[in-house]
Protein backbone atom coordinates (compact mmCIF):
# COMPACT_ATOMS: atom_id res chain seq x y z
CA UNK A 1 0.00 0.00 0.00
CA UNK A 2 2.72 2.31 0.87
CA UNK A 3 5.75 0.67 -1.65
CA UNK A 4 8.34 3.58 -0.85
CA UNK A 5 8.35 2.34 2.54
CA UNK A 6 9.67 -1.23 2.23
CA UNK A 7 12.90 -0.63 0.80
CA UNK A 8 13.11 2.29 3.74
CA UNK A 9 11.99 -0.29 6.48
CA UNK A 10 14.85 -2.57 5.11
CA UNK A 11 17.75 -0.56 4.99
CA UNK A 12 16.70 0.72 8.31
CA UNK A 13 16.93 -2.57 9.98
CA UNK A 14 20.24 -2.96 8.43
CA UNK A 15 21.47 0.89 10.14
CA UNK A 16 20.25 1.25 13.48
CA UNK A 17 21.44 -1.55 15.42
CA UNK A 18 24.64 0.26 15.32
CA UNK A 19 23.13 2.21 18.73
CA UNK A 20 20.15 0.71 19.17
CA UNK A 21 18.88 -2.68 20.99
CA UNK A 22 16.23 -5.36 19.41
CA UNK A 23 14.03 -5.37 22.63
CA UNK A 24 12.40 -8.11 24.16
CA UNK A 25 8.20 -9.10 23.63
CA UNK A 26 7.58 -10.12 26.93
CA UNK A 27 4.15 -11.59 27.63
CA UNK A 28 2.65 -10.44 30.60
CA UNK A 29 0.85 -13.16 32.63
CA UNK A 30 -0.99 -11.30 35.19
CA UNK A 31 -2.42 -9.22 32.66
CA UNK A 32 -3.39 -11.78 30.27
CA UNK A 33 -4.91 -13.50 33.66
CA UNK A 34 -6.95 -10.59 34.61
CA UNK A 35 -8.28 -9.41 31.20
CA UNK A 36 -8.50 -12.99 29.90
CA UNK A 37 -6.76 -12.63 26.70
CA UNK A 38 -2.76 -12.95 25.99
CA UNK A 39 -1.64 -9.69 26.91
CA UNK A 40 2.63 -8.67 24.88
CA UNK A 41 4.53 -5.84 25.84
CA UNK A 42 7.05 -4.37 22.96
CA UNK A 43 10.20 -3.55 26.09
CA UNK A 44 11.18 -0.44 24.13
CA UNK A 45 12.48 0.32 27.89
CA UNK A 46 15.19 -1.66 26.99
CA UNK A 47 16.91 0.92 25.14
CA UNK A 48 20.55 2.42 25.58
CA UNK A 49 17.77 5.79 25.99
CA UNK A 50 14.92 3.77 27.74
CA UNK A 51 12.90 4.86 24.92
CA UNK A 52 12.09 3.51 21.10
CA UNK A 53 12.70 7.19 19.65
CA UNK A 54 16.32 6.20 19.31
CA UNK A 55 15.37 3.93 16.21
CA UNK A 56 14.21 6.65 14.01
CA UNK A 57 16.52 9.51 15.30
CA UNK A 58 19.67 7.29 14.31
CA UNK A 59 18.51 6.15 10.73
CA UNK A 60 17.91 9.89 9.82
CA UNK A 61 21.29 10.78 11.20
CA UNK A 62 23.00 8.02 10.02
CA UNK A 63 21.71 8.72 6.43
CA UNK A 64 23.03 12.70 6.37
CA UNK A 65 25.66 13.12 3.35
CA UNK A 66 29.01 14.39 5.01
CA UNK A 67 28.32 17.71 4.46
CA UNK A 68 25.40 17.55 5.74
CA UNK A 69 26.78 16.44 9.14
CA UNK A 70 29.58 19.65 9.08
CA UNK A 71 27.51 21.63 11.16
CA UNK A 72 25.85 19.15 13.29
CA UNK A 73 22.30 18.22 14.10
CA UNK A 74 19.69 20.57 15.75
CA UNK A 75 15.96 19.04 17.03
CA UNK A 76 13.63 19.89 19.25
CA UNK A 77 12.19 17.40 22.13
CA UNK A 78 10.55 16.31 24.85
CA UNK A 79 12.95 13.82 26.26
CA UNK A 80 13.00 10.80 24.34
CA UNK A 81 13.41 11.91 20.81
CA UNK A 82 16.14 13.98 22.19
CA UNK A 83 18.14 11.60 23.93
CA UNK A 84 18.19 9.20 20.86
CA UNK A 85 19.46 12.39 19.47
CA UNK A 86 22.25 13.08 21.33
CA UNK A 87 23.15 9.45 21.60
CA UNK A 88 23.15 9.07 17.56
CA UNK A 89 25.41 12.36 17.35
CA UNK A 90 27.76 11.02 20.04
CA UNK A 91 28.67 7.42 18.16
CA UNK A 92 28.80 9.39 15.03
CA UNK A 93 31.27 12.21 16.35
CA UNK A 94 28.55 15.24 15.70
CA UNK A 95 28.00 18.40 17.66
CA UNK A 96 24.39 18.30 18.90
CA UNK A 97 22.26 20.98 20.47
CA UNK A 98 18.53 20.05 21.49
CA UNK A 99 15.66 22.44 22.42
CA UNK A 100 13.64 20.98 25.18
CA UNK A 101 10.47 22.17 26.47
CA UNK A 102 10.88 24.34 29.92
CA UNK A 103 8.43 21.40 31.39
CA UNK A 104 10.71 18.83 30.62
CA UNK A 105 11.35 16.31 33.39
CA UNK A 106 14.74 16.56 34.89
CA UNK A 107 15.73 13.26 34.01
CA UNK A 108 15.43 13.21 30.26
CA UNK A 109 17.62 16.74 30.69
CA UNK A 110 20.08 15.28 32.50
CA UNK A 111 20.29 12.25 30.48
CA UNK A 112 21.00 14.81 26.87
CA UNK A 113 23.65 16.85 28.84
CA UNK A 114 25.43 13.35 29.88
CA UNK A 115 25.30 12.19 26.16
CA UNK A 116 27.53 15.93 25.35
CA UNK A 117 24.78 17.55 23.75
CA UNK A 118 23.67 20.95 24.40
CA UNK A 119 20.46 21.72 25.93
CA UNK A 120 18.29 24.78 25.46
CA UNK A 121 15.03 24.70 27.46
CA UNK A 122 12.53 27.21 25.35
CA UNK A 123 8.77 27.51 25.81
CA UNK A 124 6.56 25.23 27.92
CA UNK A 125 5.32 22.88 25.09
CA UNK A 126 7.00 20.42 22.18
CA UNK A 127 5.37 23.27 19.67
CA UNK A 128 7.49 26.19 21.33
CA UNK A 129 10.29 24.23 21.30
CA UNK A 130 10.09 23.34 17.81
CA UNK A 131 9.71 26.63 16.33
CA UNK A 132 13.04 27.87 18.07
CA UNK A 133 14.65 25.06 16.75
CA UNK A 134 13.73 25.86 13.20
CA UNK A 135 15.48 29.40 13.75
CA UNK A 136 18.19 28.21 15.56
CA UNK A 137 18.85 25.62 12.22
CA UNK A 138 18.30 28.45 10.22
CA UNK A 139 21.17 30.69 11.77
CA UNK A 140 23.63 28.53 12.60
CA UNK A 141 22.98 25.50 9.41
CA UNK A 142 22.90 23.08 11.66
CA UNK A 143 21.21 20.11 10.00
CA UNK A 144 17.01 19.74 11.96
CA UNK A 145 16.40 16.38 12.80
CA UNK A 146 12.46 15.77 13.30
CA UNK A 147 10.74 13.83 15.81
CA UNK A 148 8.46 12.25 13.94
CA UNK A 149 7.75 13.81 10.08
CA UNK A 150 10.17 12.34 7.86
CA UNK A 151 10.25 9.00 5.99
CA UNK A 152 13.60 8.18 7.42
CA UNK A 153 12.11 8.75 11.17
CA UNK A 154 8.89 6.58 10.54
CA UNK A 155 11.23 3.88 8.54
CA UNK A 156 13.66 3.86 12.13
CA UNK A 157 10.32 3.37 14.10
CA UNK A 158 9.07 0.98 11.95
CA UNK A 159 11.43 -1.52 12.80
CA UNK A 160 9.01 -2.01 16.22
CA UNK A 161 6.91 -3.23 13.75
CA UNK A 162 9.20 -5.84 12.02
CA UNK A 163 10.64 -6.86 15.32
CA UNK A 164 7.37 -8.11 16.85
CA UNK A 165 5.66 -9.94 14.08
CA UNK A 166 8.87 -11.68 14.24
CA UNK A 167 8.72 -12.09 17.64
CA UNK A 168 5.14 -12.99 18.67
CA UNK A 169 4.55 -17.18 18.54
CA UNK A 170 1.71 -17.02 16.29
CA UNK A 171 0.10 -13.77 14.81
CA UNK A 172 -1.19 -10.97 17.00
CA UNK A 173 -4.81 -9.89 16.68
CA UNK A 174 -4.43 -5.92 17.81
CA UNK A 175 -1.37 -4.01 18.08
CA UNK A 176 -2.44 -0.74 20.41
CA UNK A 177 0.33 1.91 20.01
CA UNK A 178 1.09 5.34 21.84
CA UNK A 179 0.64 8.55 20.05
CA UNK A 180 2.24 11.68 19.93
CA UNK A 181 2.96 13.31 16.95
CA UNK A 182 2.44 9.91 14.92
CA UNK A 183 5.99 8.27 13.65
CA UNK A 184 5.59 5.14 15.80
CA UNK A 185 2.11 3.97 14.40
CA UNK A 186 2.61 5.39 10.91
CA UNK A 187 6.05 3.27 10.89
CA UNK A 188 4.47 0.01 12.52
CA UNK A 189 1.11 0.16 10.56
CA UNK A 190 3.11 0.54 7.61
CA UNK A 191 4.75 -2.64 7.66
CA UNK A 192 2.34 -4.66 9.75
CA UNK A 193 -0.63 -3.74 7.17
CA UNK A 194 1.79 -4.50 4.28
CA UNK A 195 2.45 -8.47 5.57
CA UNK A 196 -0.95 -8.95 7.79
CA UNK A 197 -3.81 -6.32 6.46
CA UNK A 198 -6.43 -7.89 9.07
CA UNK A 199 -3.89 -7.36 12.20
CA UNK A 200 -5.76 -4.65 13.88
CA UNK A 201 -3.36 -1.18 14.69
CA UNK A 202 -5.17 0.84 17.21
CA UNK A 203 -3.34 4.25 18.76
CA UNK A 204 -4.21 5.24 22.53
CA UNK A 205 -3.60 9.11 22.85
CA UNK A 206 -4.30 10.82 26.21
CA UNK A 207 -7.43 12.51 26.33
CA UNK A 208 -5.44 16.08 27.20
CA UNK A 209 -3.77 15.85 23.80
CA UNK A 210 -5.79 14.18 20.97
CA UNK A 211 -3.90 15.04 18.36
CA UNK A 212 -4.23 12.17 15.96
CA UNK A 213 -8.27 11.51 17.62
CA UNK A 214 -9.26 14.88 16.52
CA UNK A 215 -7.49 14.62 12.92
CA UNK A 216 -9.82 11.57 12.13
CA UNK A 217 -12.79 13.00 13.30
CA UNK A 218 -12.45 16.16 11.29
CA UNK A 219 -10.59 14.02 7.89
CA UNK A 220 -7.57 16.57 8.17
CA UNK A 221 -4.60 17.62 10.59
CA UNK A 222 -5.87 19.52 13.21
CA UNK A 223 -4.21 22.25 15.57
CA UNK A 224 -5.09 21.80 19.58
CA UNK A 225 -5.67 24.91 21.32
CA UNK A 226 -3.88 23.62 24.03
CA UNK A 227 -2.73 20.50 25.18
CA UNK A 228 -2.27 19.05 28.60
CA UNK A 229 1.75 17.43 29.36
CA UNK A 230 1.06 14.71 32.23
CA UNK A 231 1.83 12.54 29.00
CA UNK A 232 4.82 14.77 27.58
CA UNK A 233 6.77 12.15 25.54
CA UNK A 234 3.07 12.52 23.18
CA UNK A 235 1.99 15.71 23.79
CA UNK A 236 1.88 17.60 20.81
CA UNK A 237 -1.06 20.01 19.10
CA UNK A 238 -0.36 18.53 15.80
CA UNK A 239 0.50 15.47 14.35
CA UNK A 240 2.95 15.05 10.90
CA UNK A 241 1.55 15.58 7.68
CA UNK A 242 3.39 12.25 6.52
CA UNK A 243 2.20 10.70 9.71
CA UNK A 244 -1.24 11.44 9.08
CA UNK A 245 -1.11 10.49 5.39
CA UNK A 246 -0.03 6.98 6.79
CA UNK A 247 -2.32 6.91 9.59
CA UNK A 248 -5.43 8.10 8.21
CA UNK A 249 -5.37 5.13 5.65
CA UNK A 250 -3.86 2.05 7.77
CA UNK A 251 -5.25 2.72 11.26
CA UNK A 252 -8.41 1.54 12.34
CA UNK A 253 -9.01 3.72 15.26
CA UNK A 254 -7.44 6.03 17.82
CA UNK A 255 -8.82 5.81 21.49
CA UNK A 256 -8.44 8.30 24.26
CA UNK A 257 -7.43 7.72 27.97
CA UNK A 258 -7.43 9.59 31.19
CA UNK A 259 -4.66 10.15 33.64
CA UNK A 260 -6.32 7.80 36.07
CA UNK A 261 -6.11 5.41 33.19
CA UNK A 262 -2.78 5.71 32.14
CA UNK A 263 -1.69 5.75 36.30
CA UNK A 264 -2.93 2.81 36.28
CA UNK A 265 -1.45 1.26 33.60
CA UNK A 266 1.29 2.12 34.96
CA UNK A 267 1.04 0.22 37.64
CA UNK A 268 -0.21 -2.96 35.89
CA UNK A 269 3.25 -2.87 33.58
CA UNK A 270 5.48 -2.43 36.82
CA UNK A 271 3.78 -5.44 38.64
CA UNK A 272 4.31 -7.66 35.40
CA UNK A 273 7.74 -6.39 34.56
CA UNK A 274 9.58 -4.71 37.17
CA UNK A 275 9.73 -1.50 35.46
CA UNK A 276 8.10 1.50 35.56
CA UNK A 277 6.90 3.21 32.47
CA UNK A 278 6.50 6.93 32.07
CA UNK A 279 3.14 8.13 31.93
CA UNK A 280 3.36 8.14 27.81
CA UNK A 281 5.08 5.01 27.72
CA UNK A 282 1.51 3.54 29.31
CA UNK A 283 -0.46 4.71 26.56
CA UNK A 284 -0.66 1.61 24.37
CA UNK A 285 -1.74 -0.54 27.70
CA UNK A 286 -4.42 1.75 28.92
CA UNK A 287 -5.83 1.56 25.70
CA UNK A 288 -5.57 -2.22 25.66
CA UNK A 289 -7.49 -2.29 28.76
CA UNK A 290 -9.76 0.30 27.62
CA UNK A 291 -10.52 -1.30 23.96
CA UNK A 292 -10.86 -5.06 25.93
CA UNK A 293 -13.93 -4.01 28.25
CA UNK A 294 -15.88 -2.44 25.50
CA UNK A 295 -15.17 -5.46 23.05
CA UNK A 296 -15.93 -7.59 25.84
CA UNK A 297 -13.14 -9.73 23.80
CA UNK A 298 -11.44 -13.04 25.00
CA UNK A 299 -8.67 -15.39 24.30
CA UNK A 300 -6.94 -12.35 21.59
CA UNK A 301 -3.46 -11.90 21.30
CA UNK A 302 -3.17 -8.62 22.07
CA UNK A 303 0.08 -6.44 21.95
CA UNK A 304 1.12 -3.01 23.94
CA UNK A 305 4.39 -1.32 23.20
CA UNK A 306 6.04 0.07 26.19
CA UNK A 307 7.44 3.32 24.46
CA UNK A 308 9.50 4.24 27.30
CA UNK A 309 10.41 4.58 30.92
CA UNK A 310 11.87 8.33 31.60
CA UNK A 311 10.16 9.31 34.52
CA UNK A 312 11.08 11.29 37.44
CA UNK A 313 11.08 9.69 40.65
CA UNK A 314 9.31 12.31 42.22
CA UNK A 315 6.48 12.01 39.95
CA UNK A 316 6.19 8.87 41.08
CA UNK A 317 3.55 9.17 44.15
CA UNK A 318 0.94 11.64 42.17
CA UNK A 319 0.84 8.13 39.68
CA UNK A 320 0.82 5.73 42.47
CA UNK A 321 -2.04 8.03 44.50
CA UNK A 322 -3.82 8.20 40.89
CA UNK A 323 -3.37 4.46 40.02
CA UNK A 324 -6.09 3.04 42.33
CA UNK A 325 -8.53 5.16 41.24
CA UNK A 326 -8.16 4.24 37.26
CA UNK A 327 -8.69 1.07 38.31
CA UNK A 328 -11.31 1.27 40.62
CA UNK A 329 -9.63 -0.21 43.24
CA UNK A 330 -10.72 2.84 45.49
CA UNK A 331 -13.68 4.93 46.03
CA UNK A 332 -13.49 8.44 47.50
CA UNK A 333 -16.88 9.44 49.49
CA UNK A 334 -17.98 12.00 50.89
CA UNK A 335 -20.02 10.60 54.25
CA UNK A 336 -22.36 12.53 56.65
CA UNK A 337 -22.01 11.59 59.95
CA UNK A 338 -23.54 12.99 63.72
CA UNK A 339 -21.54 15.20 65.66
CA UNK A 340 -20.86 12.81 68.90
CA UNK A 341 -18.66 10.70 70.33
CA UNK A 342 -18.98 6.80 68.72
CA UNK A 343 -19.96 8.22 65.06
CA UNK A 344 -16.51 7.38 63.39
CA UNK A 345 -16.13 3.75 65.23
CA UNK A 346 -19.84 3.26 64.03
CA UNK A 347 -19.11 4.45 60.42
CA UNK A 348 -15.95 1.60 60.01
CA UNK A 349 -18.10 -1.38 61.33
CA UNK A 350 -20.68 0.05 58.74
CA UNK A 351 -18.17 0.22 56.25
CA UNK A 352 -17.46 -3.36 55.99
CA UNK A 353 -14.31 -5.51 56.39
CA UNK A 354 -12.42 -3.28 53.54
CA UNK A 355 -9.19 -1.28 54.18
CA UNK A 356 -9.68 1.98 54.65
CA UNK A 357 -7.13 4.10 52.75
CA UNK A 358 -7.81 7.85 53.81
CA UNK A 359 -9.94 9.09 56.54
CA UNK A 360 -10.02 13.06 57.02
CA UNK A 361 -12.19 15.08 58.97
CA UNK A 362 -12.24 18.91 61.50
CA UNK A 363 -14.95 19.78 63.60
CA UNK A 364 -17.47 21.86 62.23
CA UNK A 365 -20.18 22.41 64.56
CA UNK A 366 -22.05 20.66 66.87
CA UNK A 367 -24.92 19.07 64.68
CA UNK A 368 -23.04 17.33 62.15
CA UNK A 369 -20.13 15.75 60.74
CA UNK A 370 -18.27 15.47 57.04
CA UNK A 371 -15.68 12.70 56.95
CA UNK A 372 -13.86 11.96 53.40
CA UNK A 373 -12.96 8.42 53.51
CA UNK A 374 -10.80 6.29 51.13
CA UNK A 375 -12.30 2.45 51.14
CA UNK A 376 -10.44 -0.25 48.94
CA UNK A 377 -11.98 -1.97 46.67
CA UNK A 378 -11.60 -5.07 45.26
CA UNK A 379 -14.75 -6.06 42.65
CA UNK A 380 -13.82 -2.59 40.86
CA UNK A 381 -17.48 -0.42 40.47
CA UNK A 382 -19.78 -3.01 41.35
CA UNK A 383 -18.55 -2.96 45.19
CA UNK A 384 -18.24 0.32 45.28
CA UNK A 385 -22.02 1.08 44.07
CA UNK A 386 -23.07 -1.66 46.59
CA UNK A 387 -21.11 -0.03 49.50
CA UNK A 388 -23.04 3.18 48.27
CA UNK A 389 -27.05 1.20 48.42
CA UNK A 390 -25.56 0.22 52.16
CA UNK A 391 -24.29 3.23 53.54
CA UNK A 392 -27.59 5.01 52.14
CA UNK A 393 -29.80 2.00 53.02
CA UNK A 394 -28.00 2.48 56.78
CA UNK A 395 -29.49 6.60 56.53
CA UNK A 396 -25.57 7.97 55.86
CA UNK A 397 -26.01 10.98 53.47
CA UNK A 398 -23.24 9.90 50.82
CA UNK A 399 -21.18 11.58 47.45
CA UNK A 400 -18.88 9.79 44.83
CA UNK A 401 -16.37 11.78 44.48
CA UNK A 402 -13.70 8.90 42.62
CA UNK A 403 -13.98 10.81 39.44
CA UNK A 404 -13.84 14.66 40.57
CA UNK A 405 -10.59 15.84 40.04
CA UNK A 406 -11.18 18.85 42.49
CA UNK A 407 -11.48 16.51 44.66
CA UNK A 408 -8.24 13.83 43.56
CA UNK A 409 -5.68 16.81 42.76
CA UNK A 410 -6.24 19.31 46.36
CA UNK A 411 -9.54 18.64 48.30
CA UNK A 412 -8.18 15.48 49.56
CA UNK A 413 -5.30 17.19 50.83
CA UNK A 414 -6.99 20.66 52.47
CA UNK A 415 -9.46 19.01 54.75
CA UNK A 416 -9.32 20.64 57.44
CA UNK A 417 -9.11 24.49 59.35
CA UNK A 418 -9.11 26.24 61.86
CA UNK A 419 -11.96 25.42 64.24
CA UNK A 420 -12.52 28.18 67.33
CA UNK A 421 -16.00 26.44 67.95
CA UNK A 422 -13.94 23.14 69.03
CA UNK A 423 -13.07 24.16 72.99
CA UNK A 424 -10.68 22.09 74.64
CA UNK A 425 -8.71 20.55 71.89
CA UNK A 426 -5.81 18.49 72.40
CA UNK A 427 -3.79 16.96 69.63
CA UNK A 428 -1.98 13.52 69.70
CA UNK A 429 -0.18 11.66 66.85
CA UNK A 430 -0.38 8.01 66.82
CA UNK A 431 1.28 5.10 64.84
CA UNK A 432 -0.17 1.58 64.65
CA UNK A 433 0.99 -1.36 62.25
CA UNK A 434 -0.49 -1.21 59.18
CA UNK A 435 -3.23 -4.09 58.45
CA UNK A 436 -6.69 -4.35 57.75
CA UNK A 437 -9.05 -3.69 60.60
CA UNK A 438 -6.39 -1.86 61.99
CA UNK A 439 -8.08 1.46 61.72
CA UNK A 440 -11.55 -0.26 63.30
CA UNK A 441 -9.67 -1.89 66.22
CA UNK A 442 -7.85 1.44 66.77
CA UNK A 443 -11.45 3.31 67.06
CA UNK A 444 -12.79 0.42 69.00
CA UNK A 445 -9.93 1.30 71.84
CA UNK A 446 -11.22 4.68 72.11
CA UNK A 447 -13.10 5.70 74.86
CA UNK A 448 -16.50 7.09 73.33
CA UNK A 449 -16.46 10.04 76.28
CA UNK A 450 -14.24 12.45 74.57
CA UNK A 451 -15.23 14.48 71.37
CA UNK A 452 -12.93 14.03 68.24
CA UNK A 453 -12.83 16.86 67.03
CA UNK A 454 -9.96 16.11 63.95
CA UNK A 455 -8.51 12.82 62.49
CA UNK A 456 -6.06 12.43 59.81
CA UNK A 457 -5.33 9.30 58.54
CA UNK A 458 -4.10 8.01 55.07
CA UNK A 459 -2.50 4.68 53.98
CA UNK A 460 0.73 5.88 51.69
CA UNK A 461 1.53 1.89 52.10
CA UNK A 462 3.95 2.27 54.59
CA UNK A 463 4.32 -0.40 57.77
CA UNK A 464 2.77 1.53 60.21
CA UNK A 465 -0.32 3.60 59.90
CA UNK A 466 -0.44 6.91 61.04
CA UNK A 467 -3.43 9.30 62.11
CA UNK A 468 -3.31 13.03 63.67
CA UNK A 469 -6.62 13.23 65.81
CA UNK A 470 -8.23 16.12 67.90
CA UNK A 471 -10.06 15.29 71.27
CA UNK A 472 -11.98 17.49 73.20
CA UNK A 473 -10.88 17.42 76.79
CA UNK A 474 -11.63 19.24 79.63
CA UNK A 475 -8.82 20.57 81.87
CA UNK A 476 -10.13 19.12 84.78
CA UNK A 477 -10.13 15.29 82.41
CA UNK A 478 -6.91 15.82 81.29
CA UNK A 479 -4.96 13.47 83.60
CA UNK A 480 -7.76 10.79 83.17
CA UNK A 481 -7.52 11.08 79.65
CA UNK A 482 -3.89 11.02 79.31
CA UNK A 483 -4.30 7.82 81.42
CA UNK A 484 -6.48 6.19 78.79
CA UNK A 485 -4.24 7.39 76.28
CA UNK A 486 -1.25 5.16 77.96
CA UNK A 487 -3.45 2.04 78.54
CA UNK A 488 -3.85 2.22 74.74
CA UNK A 489 -0.65 0.50 74.26
CA UNK A 490 0.41 2.59 71.08
CA UNK A 491 2.60 4.67 69.82
CA UNK A 492 2.02 8.32 70.23
CA UNK A 493 3.16 12.30 70.02
CA UNK A 494 1.55 14.67 72.32
CA UNK A 495 1.32 17.51 69.19
CA UNK A 496 -1.12 20.12 70.84
CA UNK A 497 2.19 22.89 71.05
CA UNK A 498 2.89 21.80 66.79
CA UNK A 499 3.77 24.98 65.67
CA UNK A 500 2.41 23.90 62.20
CA UNK A 501 -1.30 22.69 64.32
CA UNK A 502 -1.15 26.59 65.69
CA UNK A 503 -0.78 28.09 62.92
CA UNK A 504 -3.25 26.14 60.42
CA UNK A 505 -5.80 23.76 62.73
CA UNK A 506 -5.94 25.83 66.07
Amino acid sequence: MFEEYKKLIDEAGKRIYTVAKRTDLDHAPQLSQRLSNNIWLKREDQQPVFSYKLRGAYNMIASLSEEERKSGVITASAGNHAQGVALAAQGLALKAVIVMPKTTPDIKVSSVKRMNAEVVLHGNTYDEAKDHAYKLSKETGMYYIPPFDHPLVIAGQATVGVELLEQHPGKPDVIFVPVGGGGLIAGIAAYVKEHHPEIKIIGVEHDEAPSMHHAFEANDRVVLDQIGIFADGAAVIQVGEENYRIAKELVDEVLLVTIDDICAAVKDIFEDTRSIPEPAGALALAGLKQYVARENINDKELIAIFSGANVNFDRLRHIAELSALGEHREALLVIGIPERPGSFRHLCHDLGPRLITEFNYRYADNEDACVFVGVQLKKGISEKDALMSHLLEKGYDVTDLSNDTVAKMHIRYMVGGHAPQAENEVIYRFEFPERSGALLHFLNEMNERWNISLFHYRNHGAAYGRVLMGFQVKEEERDEFQKFVDGLGITYWKETNNPAYQKFLS
